[in-house]
């Protein structure tokens, strides 16, 4: 059995993320690949959060019902037919790294459900986190590293 699989064409796992996809940059979601998708999977959903954070983990981005036929997320996240969710400062849109100090992780973190959950545009992750129990087939990540640069 081949298991679900996210990457992208930008960056590598561990890599450090590309200067365009953070708020240095065009703070612009990267082109996401996903392959290997469950046969039952009957939905997708994906949050992206950075961990390192001084005493809060960071939600960047909250994607709901992608559909299990997707195999990219293209670079600024013009999906059709899904719901973006909020991210921590309550607006639905993707938010680059943007770490105030030191080189931080961002796990892009992918999961096949079983079934399509009532959630929409006022998701947030805890909430996606708490419908999505019992009900997650399969999951996989990606983590991507960012360091600002000095101007």
């Amino acid at each position: 059995m081949v298991e679900m699989s996210l990457t992208s064409p930008v960056f590598v796992h561990l890599g450090d993320i590309p200067q365009k996809y953070t708020c240095q940059g065009e703070n612009i979601s990267p082109p996401l690949l996903i392959s290997n998708i469950p046969e039952n999977t009957k939905s997708l959903v994906m949050i992206v959060e950075d961990p390192d954070a001084p005493g809060i983990t960071v939600t960047h981005w909250v994607i709901c019902h992608l559909e299990p036929s997707t195999t990219e997320i293209p670079e600024g996240g013009n999906i059709k037919d899904a719901i973006i969710g909020k991210n921590m400062m309550g607006k639905n849109i993707y938010m680059g790294p943007c770490p105030p100090f030191g080189k931080h992780r961002y796990y892009f973190k992918l999961l096949a459900l079983d079934e399509k959950l009532d959630l929409n545009e006022k998701t947030r992750k805890k909430q996606l986190l708490k419908a999505s129990k019992g009900h997650v087939i399969e999951q996989t990540e990606l983590i991507g590293l960012y360091k600002k640069t000095k101007n």
